[in-house]
């Protein structure tokens, strides 16, 4: 398989007192971290669960295509 790049989003979770993150570009696809770097490792690890998964299945595997959009904030 060949070597992916997707975008991934982290988020703050008050409760759990870490972070979730997820995948836009793989419904689904969410891992958790106590510390940014624990959550990057998990996440890691589950895209390439999830993509193995969705090989196996004979799915599409999702590409990604994205842009940066700058703002100016008020």
């Amino acid at each position: 398989m060949e070597a992916m790049e997707y975008t991934v989003i982290l988020h703050w979770d008050e409760e759990y007192n870490g972070y979730w993150i997820e995948v836009p570009a793989l419904p689904g696809c969410v891992s958790q971290g106590k510390s940014k770097e624990e959550a990057l490792a998990n996440i890691k690890e589950a895209i390439e669960l999830h993509l193995e998964c969705l090989e196996e299945d004979g799915e599409v595997i999702p590409k990604e295509e994205s842009y940066r959009i700058a703002v100016a904030a008020k």
